[in-house]
């Protein structure tokens, strides 16, 4: 919980009622739930379960305090049932091999119950009214308290739905409490949760509360819902200015009047509100009547490659004859998001009126929806790692509101839509499709609209999200998208929205402007700068990438058997994707005939990551180079939702990929690029400082280190730029490989440097034969990499505690005449071969030319050496 919630409670709260709420170990939080105040009371522990089948009472009998649930399964919520029996060594390594496949889905075909106790303080005068909240159930439920039926499954259902219930006249004040929820899976054509093409689905459909439960405790009046819209004057970025509205409920059946205030900072404001037995009334501060709401010099919201991410917190409070009646504690920022359509008509974004160039991943929840905060935090580390600054969420938008909190921390943008699995009938399960989806019939309609508006309303206070998108590969029907305007119109129009994530023109809100082309399968470099008809470097396109990243052997070795490791067979495929992308034929093609056919596992290990981090970069690296013509791209994906050899720039195990880096160099904030379809030279400006007299070196060389082509150029780099400053002569090196070193300048120090392999025999690119994959006519000859000589470096570094995280700085040095190809640092548990993750290092698998020296930093957890000492690890391409 925030740190001003807690004091709040500790100064409403009368000693007897703290007292009593220790007592009862009852842990209050907001972390989890939608910025809706009051006492709340998080129903996160003490859970048991035990599927139906095995219970013989019924629920009247479960949710009472008599009840002895002897061999139930201990639980946490947010779980899921399947989630839960593998946290309980029920069911163990469900990820290596096939092993996932070998959990019979028939134990999931009936009813599982949810069961926990818990206790409240006596009642309070001012404070006595409960109401119990679900924040997601997957799919539908029978929810038993103290022995009554609150609500059966008639009603409670939909994963994305919100369900709350005034159950004041059911608890215990003062006693024990019981509560059982009985929940089902979820049937064919239910608009549930799925993992589409990505990955294998959990055997239990994700059944379970996998969203937070707590009670909400207020007095006569509770606030729901508060709203914090702001607009910024975008010419200036001198002045913003702030809407704030809240629903407030009547409890009663008596007239109710107080006073609703708030406090932001030193800036306060109130209104006086009447409200009629049992009404809910929207109640709204606009600066045009609390001028005190026109913000001067307001300290803006920016994603963190623009600016700091600042936050505000805010206060509101109604009272009633001088008793607070309940209290809203929050975070917000100030930030203005627009859209706007390029000369070339592709759609793209700005922030605070800079034109942004959205750059980022496609975000999964993992398989058993068990993500852990310092887990998420990892994850969104990454990005700022990387340099990225978004993701999307197709379909989940998490177990909790951690991931939306540190993404408004961190300064990362979020895309929040829903899944092309309700658009597909063999994803959804079998119902009727057309071109605008499954979702057809006026319940399922009604379920989707619902789900939106309960998403919309638990999520809009988050400067982090920048586009509501309620289409994925396909559009909703009209009566559909109507809905969903309508909910927009009522509850958020700060935002821009998307009817599509693809190529297409709703009849309603006219054409989506972005494009979701693919690939999805390996390119080589060329194809993102040559490509202009599909996938390559121009507008927004919504979900791309080269295909496979291959994890690193340390984690092949986690997910797979140990006779399946090689050659490569069904296991590696069981964890590809699925469908058309189940194997790495097109990856490893690549790899034969631009690098050679691998001899070994260590060898195919070297390959696979030099593949990674040049088809990753080249694709980042291309839409930086043509900003605003390219106005964004999404990788599919960014993470992991199981162990698994396809889309992911780190893997499950939280280990990157050469991807990874090949990301984080192309982002960086200052940037120089090589452009392999025209041979140009582009510098990359990505912050919005400019960056004048810069130095350009550029240094091409033959496979024996020859010089054959050098240039010195003074440069300048304006705010937010892409500009292409050289064109590389194409020389006759005389060797099949050669290379391609770039640094760039500030007053003698390197701001940066870019090293490429390059073939005298370029890849070739037929025309698209469809929309999702482009095929090679000839491939770049790189073979002779595998002649590079073994080189030892010269290694020095220190570990530097810093609390509960160290820091590291190795110096490589490389004494050789020899080239150092893609050098790899890690850092190891003591002498084991365990690696120390997460790790965020600034950079990774450099390149040294003979007698350079890098000095690389990084950062890691103290926790994750798990009691042993940190080993710096150094290895590569050809490195000893």
């Amino acid at each position: 919980m925030k740190t001003a919630r807690v004091v709040a409670l500790i100064v409403l709260f009368s000693t007897l009622i703290m007292v009593a709420v220790e007592q009862c170990d009852a842990a209050v939080s907001n972390k989890d739930s939608a910025p809706s105040g009051g006492r709340v009371k998080d129903l996160s522990s003490g859970w048991q379960i035990q599927s139906s089948h095995s219970v013989t009472s019924a629920g009247n009998t479960i949710s009472t305090e008599s009840f002895v649930p002897e061999t139930w399964y201990k639980a946490v919520v947010p779980s899921t049932i399947l989630g839960t029996l593998v946290a309980d060594s029920v069911f163990k390594n469900p990820f290596q091999g096939r092993n996932l496949s070998k959990i019979p889905d028939s134990l999931f075909n009936v009813p599982w119950w949810y069961r926990t106790t818990f206790s409240l303080p006596k009642k309070t005068a001012g404070y006595d009214h409960v109401t119990l909240r679900f924040l997601g159930i997957i799919y539908k439920a029978e929810i038993w308290l103290n022995g009554t039926l609150v609500a059966d499954s008639s009603s409670v259902f939909g994963a994305f739905r919100q369900f709350e219930f005034d159950v004041t006249n059911d608890v215990h004040f003062g006693a024990m409490n019981t509560l059982a929820v009985e929940v089902y899976k979820p049937e064919p054509g239910a608009l549930t949760v799925g993992f589409v093409d990505w990955n294998p689905g959990s055997p239990d459909h994700n059944m379970g509360l996998w969203r937070p439960v707590e009670l909400h405790i207020t007095g006569d009046v509770a606030i729901e819902n508060p709203f914090v819209a702001s607009k910024v004057d975008t010419a200036t970025l001198k002045e913003a200015s702030l809407t704030i509205s809240a629903e407030l409920v009547n409890k009663t059946d008596h007239d109710v009047k107080g006073e609703l205030s708030g406090r932001i900072g030193n800036i306060s404001f109130s209104q006086m509100v009447s409200l009629s037995p049992l009404q809910k009334q929207v109640a709204v501060f606009s600066p045009k009547v609390y001028h005190q709401l026109e913000i001067k010099n307001p300290r803006l919201w920016w994603t963190h490659d623009f600016g700091k991410s600042n936050l505000y917190e805010i206060h509101l409070r109604f009272v009633e004859d001088g008793t607070a009646m309940d209290f809203a504690d929050f975070k917000f920022g100030i930030r203005q998001i627009n859209d706007y359509i390029n000369k070339e008509g592709f759609r793209g974004y700005l922030l605070n009126g800079k034109k942004i160039l959205i750059r980022g991943g496609g975000w999964a929840d993992r398989i058993f929806l068990d993500q852990h905060k310092e887990n998420l935090e990892a994850q969104i580390d990454y990005a700022v790692n990387m340099h990225l600054n978004a993701i999307r969420m197709e379909g989940f938008w998490g177990e909790s509101g951690d991931i939306f909190n540190l993404c408004d921390e961190k300064g990362i943008l979020i895309m929040a839509g829903i899944s092309c699995q309700w658009e597909w009938k063999n994803l959804l399960g079998g119902n009727a499709e057309d071109e605008n989806g499954c979702i057809i019939s006026p319940k399922d309609m009604t379920t989707a609209a619902e789900s939106f508006e309960d998403e919309i309303k638990w999520l809009r206070d988050h400067p982090s999200i920048f586009v509501w998108l309620y289409g994925s590969d396909k559009y909703p029907r009209p009566a559909l998208e109507k809905d969903y305007q309508n909910i927009l119109s009522r509850y958020d129009t700060t935002r821009p929205y998307l009817c599509s994530a693809g190529d297409h023109a709703s009849t309603i809100t006219g054409p989506s402007a972005v494009k979701m082309r693919g690939p999805y399968d390996y390119e080589p470099p060329v194809y993102w700068f040559s490509d202009t008809a599909h996938g390559g470097a121009f507008g927004f396109n919504t979900e791309t990438g080269p295909g496979p990243q291959v994890p690193l052997l340390s984690s092949l070795k986690k997910m797979l058997d140990p006779d399946s490791l090689w050659p490569i067979n069904g296991e590696w495929y069981y964890h590809s994707s699925i469908g058309e992308y189940r194997g790495l034929p097109k990856y490893d093609s690549a790899i034969d005939m631009r690098l050679g056919k691998p001899t070994d596992l260590y060898d195919y290990e070297r390959k696979a990551q030099f593949t990674n981090y040049e088809a990753m970069r080249a694709m980042f690296e291309a839409f930086g180079a043509k900003k605003f013509k390219s106005t964004g791209v999404i990788q599919w994906m960014y993470n992991a939702a199981w162990p698994k050899v396809w889309w992911q720039l780190y893997d499950y195990y939280l280990n990157p990929t050469g991807a990874l880096y090949g990301a984080q160099k192309a982002c960086e904030p200052i940037h120089v690029v090589y452009n392999p379809a025209d041979h140009g030279i582009v510098v990359v400006n990505s912050t919005l400082q400019p960056c004048n007299n810069l130095t350009l070196e550029s240094n091409v060389m033959d496979f024996n280190l020859k010089k054959v082509f050098f240039s010195r150029k003074k440069i300048d780099a304006p705010a937010n730029s892409s500009d292409e400053v050289l064109v590389c002569p194409q020389i006759d090196t005389g060797t099949p490989t050669y290379f391609l070193s770039l640094r760039l300048y500030s007053r003698g120090s390197v701001v940066s440097s870019n090293f490429y392999a390059l073939s005298t025999t370029p890849d070739r690119i037929h025309e698209k034969e469809s929309s999702w994959h482009a095929t090679e006519s000839s491939y770049a000859n790189l073979t002779e990499l595998n002649a590079l000589p073994e080189v030892a470096l010269e290694t020095s570094h220190e570990f530097i505690s810093r609390g509960d995280h160290y820091l590291i700085k190795a110096t490589i040095r490389n004494p050789t005449t020899t080239l150092a190809f893609m050098t790899y640092l890690s850092v190891k548990q003591g002498k084991s071969d365990e690696d120390v993750l997460p790790i965020f290092w600034n950079e990774n698998y450099v390149t040294l030319l003979p007698g350079e020296t890098k000095t690389i930093e990084g950062r890691f957890h103290a926790g994750d050496l798990h009691g042993a000492q940190p080993r710096l690890y150094v290895t590569g391409w050809n490195v000893k």
